[in-house]
């Protein structure tokens, strides 16, 4: 019996094979279980069909996220931060931090795409890497400044 595989199978294949099994093993526990279905002609037909569309709208979110990419690398985010001696910020620079300033420039980004390789506790100029898909990833420039103090009218 031929059947396609919904979920990977130990020692049978991946989600989206199409193969052999004998028949009690296919229609009394794979197909049951939803880790299989029947490989007919238009199911297959079906699948191929399936396939090719997740690979179009897999194609598409990856060229929007190069784009997005190329949006984030020509950005300089400038964070604000209270200083004390030797230009030390008091706290650090978070993930977070970056997210809020980039979200000023109109770009979205969740907090968790953003990595610092370094905790930022000076003033300068950093690099920090954001995943915008899982195949595409680019650095953002961080520039840390110090607050500019109030003055008493």
């Amino acid at each position: 019996m031929k059947i396609i595989l919904l979920k990977e199978v130990d020692n049978l294949g991946e989600a989206g094979q199409i193969v052999n099994v004998k028949n009690g093993y296919g229609q009394n526990f794979l197909i049951p279980k939803g880790m299989a279905r029947l490989a007919t002609p238009s199911a297959v037909k079906a699948w191929e069909e399936e396939r090719r569309q997740a690979g179009r709208k897999h194609a598409k979110r990856k060229e929007d996220a190069e784009v997005l990419a190329k949006e984030i690398e020509s950005v300089e985010v400038v964070i604000t931060a209270k200083v004390g001696e030797e230009n030390r910020i008091f706290g650090s620079v978070t993930s977070q931090d970056i997210s809020e300033a980039l979200a000023g420039h109109g770009i979205q980004i969740d907090r968790r795409a953003i990595h610092l390789d370094d905790d930022i506790r000076l003033l300068g100029v950093y690099s920090a890497t954001v995943k915008v898909h899982a195949e595409v990833s680019c650095q953002v420039k961080v520039r840390v400044e110090p607050e500019e103090a109030i003055a008493d009218a």
